[in-house]
């Protein structure tokens, strides 16, 4: 990516041969880049004498606690660095909570002196305030990690502008880190499902009827390395229902995703996992709607081969399970998440469309989410006949088998003692069906709703997730019906034919499907968004309940996805610019929530991640998008605004921390979230290695919507209302931008 899309920091000027300052660690610290190896470096680890004190402070200056750089320095300098040494002696001195990290929080001296390269290590320099030493411990553990024992390191490296560093640490760093394939390199591992519960855990995949070259592999694999105890096993025949579903918990698996063939060194032909990003560093599942998030921000990144990996296995998903998982798992065989894989392809089409084969992979794609359209959104159980909505309502039978074993202690300990059991054995007859509770049957039916709609947990889903035909849903649904329209009309000549892997049971293959059925599904939908979930007086949609026949009361940021999708018609995108956006509009961005849906929170009654006050990624992406869409690109960038300088500030001042979700009314710390489950990617020691994907997309997505004076300015961690006070005051010196 060029400059001015955020996501390379500007080139800086060297002579022929040096290295750039800012290339991955990858190329910085890799074997090329040892010094040691160098004739005219080598000398320089006979400065380094066991026991020497080097890391003293030498200067008298007084102490800064965040400034950038020291303001001495007339050029760029390069340190020569011995690695263990400065590492350990920047810990002792900084890390005054020893986590590993240097943070605002520790009360360190904020200041360490290293040695110069120009003088061979023995003349000093120091390096000040939170951020260049925070960096300095990145550097070093990254170092470390590759083997090096003394480094030359550019100052550069340390004090780089923040949002040319968080963005170069994404598109160098993040993506690959969290770049996952499931194969015979990795399968004991990633097929070993911690949340197996059964007395003998083991690495276990399924797979599906259609793959047997996929058998054939993983079985060649089990008897070539038994000491793995791989177990392959045929995914059972039969329709997937939730007492299907319920019998393979006993033995829970991986389910097979796509693979390629390819040839390897030796010039034989073999089979290897397809590419996909998973959400965060402790997964190794191909997740769902995470999936479309991520792949927004690889495109932008010129990743886009990785992207179309992720639609390949979403086609696959599509056509051997008839659905895409909340995650490749056997207890996620009856549950999906929000459908967007029109969207996603389009895409990804339009950055390869004049590629061999290109047209081919958008067809298979559009068949593929006309399955899972017919399939999954408009029908039973999902679709509720009555309104002509879609719910979120997987199927499935007894207690989940995924979450941690203590997790619905609370909800079950009555019923048991009712039965006079223990939780266990409660468990065990209530899964078997020997005892029925339908009120517990309800719970878990909302439950599995909540999961699937990839919003668990907030109090707009608790207990009436299943009856709710959401904004969310119907407006992914009104996004493929006009996606599907448009690409049979433009690149199908209106006619697009079915061929039985991407049939339901009820369809004849060989059918064709044109672009008139999809226009009018498109306006039926939003005729009926628009008679039920549309509210004039609030200026906003909201959820419908279907059992209740009414709308929901809850005001939640995805009914900016009306905009996103173009359901929204002109004027009431108009009226939700003036009413709706100002409800979750908050300092770092789109809250999901209003503070009055939420209501009271304490011990008895606690936060909800999906709730007020925090903000997620894929808000303020499909907020943004929808903006855009209509016009008030104002208001797209000063949200993109709010949200970057937020991620910004928290990777500035806490150690390059990128995580999953943040409380977005949070001046100081916003990545701090109390609430269950935590936030993913804070936990880390010395360096963050992986953010978390949508996230990462997020700041790439937002940094090619705001202009180039906001760049300028989020680098200098300006606040959104100093900057706009700024542009105000000189708006003529803005005019052009």
């Amino acid at each position: 990516m060029n400059s001015q899309h955020g996501v390379r920091a500007k080139p800086v000027r060297r002579h022929s041969g040096d290295l750039d300052p800012l290339s991955s660690a990858q190329i910085y610290y890799g074997a090329d880049r040892d010094p040691l190896k160098d004739p005219k470096h080598r000398a320089y680890t006979n400065v380094f004498e066991i026991g020497r004190p080097q890391l003293q402070r030498q200067s008298s200056q007084p102490q800064t606690r965040r400034a950038s750089q020291d303001e001495s320095a007339l050029k760029a300098r390069k340190f020569l660095i011995p690695v263990e040494q400065t590492l350990k002696e920047l810990l002792s001195r900084e890390d005054t909570d020893e986590n590993w990290q240097i943070t605002i929080d520790d009360d360190g001296p904020k200041v360490l002196s290293v040695g110069t390269l120009g003088s061979r290590g023995l003349k000093k320099a120091d390096i000040r305030g939170t951020y260049m030493l925070s960096n300095l411990l990145q550097e070093l553990t990254l170092a470390k990690s590759f083997g090096r024992d003394v480094i030359v390191l550019d100052e550069a490296r340390l004090n780089e502008n923040p949002v040319s560093r968080m963005s170069r640490v994404i598109s160098t760093a993040f993506w690959d880190n969290l770049t996952r394939r499931i194969d015979a390199s990795n399968i004991e591992k990633v097929a070993l499902d911690a949340k197996d519960w059964t007395s003998d855990p083991r690495p276990r995949i399924y797979i599906p009827r259609g793959c047997p070259e996929q058998y054939e592999y993983y079985s060649k694999l089990a008897k070539k390395r038994p000491e793995i105890r791989l177990d392959v096993q045929w995914l059972p025949k039969g329709k997937v229902t939730g007492e299907f579903v319920r019998d393979l918990n006993a033995a829970p698996g991986l389910l097979a995703i796509a693979m390629e063939e390819y040839v390897d060194k030796n010039g034989h032909k073999d089979l290897r996992g397809v590419p996909f990003v998973v959400p965060g560093g402790r997964f190794n599942e191909l997740y769902g709607w995470d999936s479309y998030m991520e792949s927004i921000g690889l495109i932008y990144c010129r990743r886009v081969e990785l992207a179309k990996s992720m639609v390949k296995h979403f086609i696959f998903c599509i056509q051997h399970y008839g659905k895409i998982f909340n995650a490749n798992r056997t207890y996620y065989l009856g549950r999906s998440q929000p459908p967007f894989v029109t969207d996603m392809a389009l895409r990804v089409y339009e950055e390869i469309k004049e590629e061999d084969g290109a047209l081919e992979f958008m067809k298979r794609a559009m068949q593929a989410s006309i399955k899972e359209y017919y399939g999954v959104w408009m029908s039973d159980p999902r679709l509720d006949h009555v309104s002509g909505l879609s719910r979120y309502r997987p199927f499935g039978v007894g207690v989940p088998p995924e979450t941690e074993a203590s997790h619905f202690t609370h909800i079950l300990r009555p019923y048991a003692q009712k039965h006079g059991l223990t939780n266990e054995q409660f468990v065990e007859g209530y899964n078997a069906g020997k005892i029925k509770e339908p009120e517990l049957d309800e719970y878990f039916l909302h439950d599995r709703a909540v999961r699937e709609s990839g919003h668990d947990t907030s109090y707009r889903l608790e207990n009436v997730a299943a009856d709710l035909a959401t904004i969310d849903l119907n407006s992914c649904l009104y996004k493929y019906e006009t996606d599907i329209c448009r690409t049979i009309k433009t690149l199908f000549n209106d006619s697009l034919e079915m061929p039985a892997e991407f049939c339901t049971e009820e369809m004849a293959p060989g059918y064709k499907e044109v672009s008139a059925t999809w226009d009018r599904r498109a306006r039926r939908r939003r005729a009926l968004m628009e008679k039920h979930m549309w509210n004039e007086e609030k200026g906003m949609f909201f959820d419908f309940n279907t059992k209740l026949q009414k709308q929901s009361t809850y005001e939640t940021a995805t009914t900016f996805w009306a905009m996103w999708s173009g359901a929204a018609s002109p004027q009431k995108a108009a009226i939700m610019v003036k009413k709706a956006l100002p409800r979750f509009e908050e300092l770092g961005g789109l809250a999901s929530g209003t503070e009055e849906s939420r209501g009271p929170v304490g011990i008895s009654r606690p936060n909800r991640q999906w709730d007020y006050p925090f903000g997620w990624a894929p808000q303020q992406i499909l907020a943004w998008g929808g903006f855009l869409r209509y016009g008030y690109r104002d208001e797209a960038e000063r949200l993109a605004y709010k949200w970057i300088y937020m991620c910004t500030k928290a990777f500035y001042d806490f150690s390059g921390v990128v995580v999953e979700k943040y409380n977005v009314t949070e001046p100081i710390d916003p990545h701090r979230v109390t609430a269950e489950y935590g936030n993913q990617g804070s936990d880390f020691k010395g360096v963050a290695k992986e953010g978390f994907g949508w996230v990462n997309a997020s700041y790439i997505y937002g940094l090619t919507i705001v202009n180039t004076h906001m760049k300028r300015a989020l680098g200098a961690l300006t606040p959104w209302d100093t900057y706009y006070r700024m542009v105000g005051e000189h708006e003529s010196d803005f005019a052009v931008v």
